[in-house]
Parts: C-alpha cells; structure tokens; sequence
C-alpha cells in the first residue's frame, strides 16, 4: 500500500487500499417456511430435475440441490455474535456485506455498495449503495438498515442487544467501547451511507467486507428479536427455511436475488456429520454432494475414485494452544515457554496430517506479508523443556493435573483435535505434566473457552478472513479483543501500541515492519503454542461445478451447478 493512498479522493476502481495475498489464492428444528424435510431434499438431490439452473451447462436433467457435509453445527446464525465458522459459512449464504472479497482472494470488490470514496484525510468513507435491493422478508435495503446494523453492533446499550449476544468480531475489528475506530454512520440519503472514523484504519475496507458486518433485516430483528439468531434474514442468494440442530440446515434459492442469474441452485442443505471417515463415506455412497475437512487419511481413497474431486483452499490459518493467563502457572512465561518446548510438532504432522501441514512458528501464516521469518521456533528439546519447568519452581513437573480442552469438531486446521491432544498429552508426560482431555459439544466448547473459566489450555485455530496481518495479531492476541477472541487473556501493553498503530500506518512497508516486531514480543512472552498451518482439504463428486475455495473458509455457493 502507498502511503499516498489517503490523500486524494478516489473511486473504488482507483483505491489501492486492498491487500492482496501475492501469489497465494487468497475459511428440534426450529424456523421458517418449514415446507422441505431434509431426506425428502435429499432423495431430490440426486433425481432429475425438469429445469435447467440458468447460466449452467444445457442439459435434460440437471441436479439444483447442493448437500454439503461438514463436521459440526452451527452455534448461532447471526452472523454479527459468532467468531465461528461453522456458522459464518451459513450466514455468508443468507447475508451480504456492503463489499465482499472476489473469489478465490481476499481482494475487495463491490457487493451491496456499488462503490466508494475515501476523504483526503482517510477519515471519511462513503459508500453509493445498490439501488432496488429488497430482504428476504420484502423490506427494503437501504442506508437507514446500514445505519440500523452497525448502530447495534457498536452501542452496548442497543435495544437490539439481546441476552447472550456479544458483538465480538465487531470490538476486535473496530476497537471496543471507548476506543473506538468507527465515530458515526449515517444515512446521507436512502442510496448513500457515510461512515466517519476517529481515526484511519488501514484495513477499513477489508474488514466491512467479512461475513460477520453482513447486513440484517432491521425489521425482522425488531420483529423476531432473540430468535433472530435462529431464524435469519438478509439479502443473500438463499433464504433461511429450517435448521434441526446437529443434524442440517435447510436454504432454499432467494428468487428475488438482486445478482442477475443466481443463484444457480434452488436448494442448498448443509448437513452436520461430525465424524470424518462417515462423512466421507456420506460422499462415496451419494448422500451428499461436497464435504470440508477431508481427512488426510482419505486422501489416496479420493484420488483413486474418478467419480469424485479433490479440492484445496489456499492455506491461510493457524492451529495452535493457547494459555488461560486466568490460571496459574500459566501466568508464568518460563512454564509456557517449557511447555513449548515439550510439545513435538513435526511428529504431529507425520502422524494425522498426511503431509498437508506446515510447522507453525508464529500467529500467522508464513504466506501472509509483515510475516516473520526471522522468528525461530520453541524446537522440540525436552531438556531445555524440564529446564525452565525448574526454573519456574517445579523441578518435577506441574503439581495438578491440567485441563486441556480439545476440540469436538474437525476444522480445517484440525482434522481430530482429540487424537492431536492425546499425542500432547503423551509428550507432556514426558516432562511431568499430567493433563486431562475435556472435549465438551462445541457452542459449549466457544462458551467456556471465551469465559476461561473451565479450561487451563485451550485448543483452537484461526482462518484469516481479510487478507490482513491486522485480523491475527490484533484479533487474537491484543487486550482490545477479551473478552472475545484472545481467550488466553494475555496483555502486553507494548504489544498494544504496536498493533494501534499499525492500524493507523497507510505504508505497507512501515506496517510491515511494526508487525514483526508484534511477532517477535510474542515468541518471547509465548502466550500460544502455534502448531501447523494446513492446505485444507473437501472433496466433492465429479460434476459439481462453479466451486472457488477462498482462503477465508466462506464463500457463496451460488455459482454452484451441476454438470
């Protein structure tokens, strides 16, 4: 990025504020028209329907329902109070954002804004809506609904604001109360909305477009009010229709969709199978069309069978350990920097990730620009490891056994938490650390590891959503974002000011270099223990069509067809 880029007013066409990833291809039922029962989609899904979806392929019979199976449920479908993707994905096809990133990138273009200006002094975004853009349940978009979602995403006293709800993404991308990047939004007229900044934000733009600031019914949140978080309404390509919770959620074509031509399909299910090798064989038998978080195991079965594809997303995530800086000694850094140490992260790799992982070194990917190479890793040594345990005060190890949470779910950075966590377990024996493995359902999972008070360290994994180094360091690691999504707690105030004002930087470069040192203040007080970067692996039969894995985890579905 020029430093120049906030001095004049430019078009979107013009704006040199995206940041590109180089050369990496830049992750009971309860509802609505519950007409559609799940096997009777099914069954149709792999019958003959009499029309042909438009812009696909000719054919006599083409197939208009999508299943896709993941391995875990979504926990809620409001996009603006999860951090998960499990229910992002789902919300990425029921909402859109004001832009959105062009597939297979995390490059910006325009979606519900057809276009925008920036002010000479970077403080001043104005947004040219799309004209004519109805929500699901017939109400119009326009500015006021813009100005309606971020109102309740950024006042705490929002009416909007119901119990439980937690505005997480929208405190870790735009600063919590009180510090604020975002002054005030309002509604110039009913096609232009104007948003004013305390201060600039180099990454404005790439963070309005994540699924998490995706526009929302005003009327259908005063109407539904808590329920909304199960009954969803925006202006995406599929509407909400059923969700039987831990089994599938239910989205059928929006008709009315304001992109010409999607989308392609007339349904979408998205079934939750949480065991990997059943929802592969789900695939090989034909109950379902596409499938995320292919094993490694099942890779060679894959390439073997010409009736179905391989397909990769760009890696761009994280796995790793984190610290509860909440219970001791975890407060201590020579006891986290040991146990570090003691954790042998190549044989991990060989062991359950079939050669599609990478050691993690750092927070971020080494794909990602401010990355640090520099930075060296906690190497598996044993010795040192028993050391600085010594050095701590527990020259025979950790007197209570520890709590270590385990994911339930696969992810695409993680395909089985449990059996990672048990290899864990194994090297920190070494070392006399006892842990016990608790893998509680995951919306309880998120729950308890965002209140920390269950939980001594935590498994969990990051996908990048912007394409900025911003979303890892700043939204995992940095004070802003706890309560939230630093479930480690940690703090370090210098760390803080780096982060702000990299924020405030237009340069690159000079952003590049304030994010390395980031990296270099973590390795030291190792509040993580960053395991592997994946290239994450779904599976889909032959003829599906019109699939663009973006590195992010979400992307429409609404190019999909069927040959």
């Amino acid at each position: 990025m020029e430093e120049g880029s906030f001095l004049e007013m430019k078009k979107w066409s013009s704006l040199a504020l995206a940041v590109t990833l180089g050369t990496v291809l830049t992750l009971s039922g309860c509802g609505g028209n519950n007409n559609n029962s799940a096997a009777e989609a099914t069954a149709g899904s792999n019958a003959a329907a009499t029309t042909t979806p438009e812009n696909s392929p000719e054919s006599a019979a083409t197939q208009d329902t999508l299943i896709v199976g993941r391995g875990g449920d979504s926990a809620s479908l409001d996009p603006a109070i999860v951090t998960d993707g499990e229910s992002l994905k789902i919300a990425h096809q029921v909402f859109d954002s004001l832009l959105e990133y062009k597939p297979g990138t995390s490059e910006v273009q325009p979606s519900l804004a057809d276009s925008w200006e920036v002010s000479a002094d970077g403080l001043t975004y104005t947004f040219k809506l799309h004209p004519g853009v109805k929500f699901h349940d017939g109400t119009d978009f326009d500015a006021e609904a813009v100005v309606f979602n971020f109102t309740r995403w950024s006042d705490p006293a929002s009416e909007f604001k119901f119990e439980g709800d937690s505005f997480d993404y929208y405190d870790s991308m735009f600063g919590p109360e009180g510090s604020r990047v975002i002054k005030g939004v309002k509604a110039v007229n009913a096609t232009t909305v104007q948003f004013t900044l305390n201060q600039p934000q180099a990454p404005f733009l790439q963070n309005i477009a994540m699924t998490s600031f995706g526009i929302a019914s005003p009327t259908a949140i005063k109407e539904k009010k808590e329920n909304f978080k199960n009954e969803p309404v925006g202006t995406g390509p599929f509407v909400f229709t059923e969700w039987k919770h831990n089994e599938f959620i239910t989205l059928d074509k929006n008709p009315n969709y304001w992109k010409e031509g999607l989308p392609k399909l007339n349904k979408v299910i998205v079934r939750s199978i949480p065991d990997n090798s059943a929802r592969f064989n789900a695939l090989q038998n034909g109950e379902i069309d596409l499938m995320e978080d292919l094993s490694p195991d099942d890779l060679s079965t894959l390439e073997g069978n010409t009736e179905l594809q391989k397909i990769q997303r760009p890696p761009f995530n994280v796995a790793y350990l984190g610290f509860n800086f909440k219970k001791k000694p975890f407060d201590n850094v020579k006891v986290r920097q040991a146990l570090n140490y003691a954790v042998n992260k190549q044989a991990i790799i060989d062991a359950f990730f079939s050669g599609q992982a990478t050691v993690a070194v750092n927070p971020m990917p080494p794909s990602l620009w401010g990355y640090n190479d520099a930075v060296k890793d906690y190497e598996y040594d044993l010795d040192k490891a028993k050391a600085l345990l010594a050095e701590a005060g527990y020259p025979n190890g950790l007197p209570d056994t520890v709590t270590l949470y385990a994911m339930p779910v696969s992810r695409p950075y993680m395909p089985d938490g449990k059996k990672v966590a048990e290899a864990i377990q194994a090297d920190w024996e070494k070392i006399g650390v006892k842990t016990v493995i608790e893998s509680p359902e995951w919306a309880t999972y998120l729950d308890d590891t965002k209140a920390g008070e269950k939980d001594d360290i935590y498994m969990l994994g990051w996908t990048g959503d912007n394409g900025d180094p911003d979303n890892f360091l700043y939204t995992l690691l940095d004070k802003d974002a706890i309560p939230g999504n630093n479930r480690t707690f940690y703090v370090n105030e210098k760390l803080h000011t780096l982060l702000i004002n990299a924020q405030k930087e237009t340069d690159q470069t000079k952003r590049s270099d304030l994010y390395k040192q980031a990296q270099e203040i973590i390795k030291a007080d190792a509040p993580w223990i960053p395991l592997v970067h994946t290239t994450p692996l779904l599976a889909a039969k032959a003829n599906l069509k019109g699939y663009v894995p973006g590195p992010t985890g979400t992307e429409y579905y609404s190019e999909i067809y069927f040959e």
